[in-house]
């Protein structure tokens, strides 16, 4: 007989995250994780002891895995166009993985890891938000509260319109909801008296972010 392949705590989440983007949280359940991995339901269950502690553990992993890239794609880029990259990153997102999407970012925290999550910040407070205000107030001479409100309401903006994209009777093509963030970020800035970017949109969707 060959050896019994070992089954590690990242493979287990791996294809948790798989059944959580291809059918939603309801699709993952520990007997569902073991079809995936031709195994029984022990090793899941002595790697986390139930469900609501992997529930806990695929939060982290989900959120890793698609946020993980961002830093690398703003890396490199002036403050204005890494304003734009989060925002075009978060709605292709939304429209890629919209189960996962959802699981992360729309559904109450508090059913899935309770009262760990207070305290540890909100949409409003992602690092990415932090970097785009901390890079605009130092690149331009603007009163740093104007940068902080605008980038604060086009995070409300791009994150009402991804979730809107996250469900099928209201999705649009993931360009043109692109656009449209591009477009409200655009306005926002012109309020507080940016209006030169130097790129387009175009530059923003396809050579900034490679996206097809």
């Amino acid at each position: 007989m060959g050896r019994k392949t070992k089954i590690t705590k990242e493979m287990i989440l791996e294809a948790a995250y798989e059944l959580l983007d291809e059918a939603g949280i309801g699709a993952v359940a520990i007997k569902s994780i073991a079809q995936k991995l031709d195994c029984s339901t022990q090793p899941i269950s002595w790697q986390f002891g139930s469900m609501t502690e992997l529930k806990k553990e695929l939060l982290k992993y989900a959120g890793g895995r698609l946020y993980a890239a961002l830093p690398g794609k703003m890396e490199g880029h002036n403050a204005l166009k890494a304003f734009f990259i989060s925002g075009v990153y978060y709605i292709t997102n939304a429209c890629d993985h919209p189960k996962v999407f959802r699981f992360v970012n729309v559904d109450d925290p508090m059913e899935t890891i309770g009262e760990e999550f207070r305290g540890e910040g909100t949409i409003f407070s992602e690092q990415f938000n932090k970097y785009a205000v901390e890079q605009l107030c130092a690149a331009y001479p603007i009163d740093p509260e104007k940068i902080v409100e605008t980038v604060r309401n086009a995070v409300i903006y791009t994150h009402g319109l991804a979730v809107m994209m996250i469900w099928d009777h209201f999705r649009m093509p993931k360009k043109k909801a692109c656009r449209m963030t591009f477009d409200m970020g655009v306005t926002l800035l012109k309020e507080i008296g940016i209006e030169d970017l130097g790129f387009k949109f175009e530059d923003a969707y396809n050579d900034i972010c490679g996206i097809n």
